[in-house]
């Protein structure tokens, strides 16, 4: 278990709430405080969610973006983001009574994190060759309001993958979280980690933007899932190699494929270096991270 938070710097514009454009939008804030307080690891009640993992990376910035819904402040994703690989370490959200139900179509809204500073921001055109702009918070995952929906079209979301894996691939298991995240007998909660490794070894190559800007490419995805029904908790973890696996838009992967991709989550933290689900009970996460049931995910 990797349950060392080291400490994480984050730029001067973290340091104050980032009030959103618009009149109709809430105030988002990086470091997760509404009051104005000096954000961290052990100060930011964003970092205290169950969804999130420890933060780990000395010079990311922790993101957070927010709706009102029926006069609550709603979470539509989080994420960790690495000044330097331009692209984030993990996205964080979760599928519960608030945000499971679906009421509004994709909005294709892209553009640039409003919530990075403007060195950070990469444009929002697409990779180009055969990259797509492909969602980690995916855009079905937040149906339940139009603003959410726009929200996981900001860059800071999206990761260059190949066509073939995005539309093909990746795309199958989405489904099945949603599936899984909107059906209220299978979990009261569960919780969602996606991403695309940045670390040095772990990067397959570089996107170059029109201002010059190098925008790491993957070499691998995950996804670490976490249910809580009844207070009973259980946990499975995905990782696969960033390739086309002979899939497409128009023939996409089984699910039956995803078998041989989990892992436990205890696994992908090897695999990673990230602590998930550090905010679970130490006997409890101890027990669900170091094993999975394939059936009881629907595979």
């Amino acid at each position: 278990m990797f349950r060392k938070c080291l400490r994480t710097l984050f730029a001067a514009a973290a340091l104050l709430a980032v009030a959103a454009c618009g009149d109709d939008e809430p105030a988002y804030h990086l470091g997760g405080s509404a009051s104005g307080e000096t954000p961290g690891p052990s100060r930011s009640p964003i970092a205290a969610r169950m969804e999130v993992p420890a933060l780990q990376t000395d010079d990311g910035l922790l993101v957070a973006h927010w709706t009102v819904e029926n006069g609550d402040s709603v979470m539509t994703y989080c994420l960790e983001y690495s000044p330097t690989q331009l692209h984030s370490r993990w996205v964080a959200f979760r599928f519960d009574g608030q945000t499971r139900a679906r009421t509004v179509s994709r909005t294709d809204a892209f553009s640039d994190d409003p919530l990075l500073p403007a060195e950070l921001q990469i444009g929002s055109s697409g990779f180009g060759g055969n990259y797509d702009r492909g969602h980690l918070c995916a855009s079905a995952d937040r149906l339940y309001s139009r603003t959410a929906n726009e929200q996981t079209f900001y860059m800071s979301n999206m990761s260059p993958q190949l066509s073939a894996f995005n539309q093909g691939y990746w795309v199958t298991l989405e489904g099945l979280v949603q599936q899984l995240g909107r059906d209220a007998s299978f979990s009261d909660t569960l919780y969602v980690v996606k991403g695309g490794t940045i670390a040095q070894n772990q990067v397959s190559g570089y996107v170059t933007r029109r201002d010059g800007k190098q925008v790491a490419v993957p070499a691998y995805y995950f996804m670490a899932l976490l249910k809580v029904k009844n207070r009973a908790y259980s946990a499975i973890a995905f990782w696969m190699e960033h390739s086309s696996y002979g899939y497409s838009n128009s023939h996409q992967a089984p699910l039956s494929a995803f078998a041989a991709q989990a892992v436990s989550v205890d696994r992908l933290e090897e695999l990673t270096g990230i602590d998930f689900f550090p905010n679970l009970a130490d006997n409890v996460e101890s027990q669900v991270e170091r094993s999975y049931v394939l059936a009881t995910w629907g595979l």
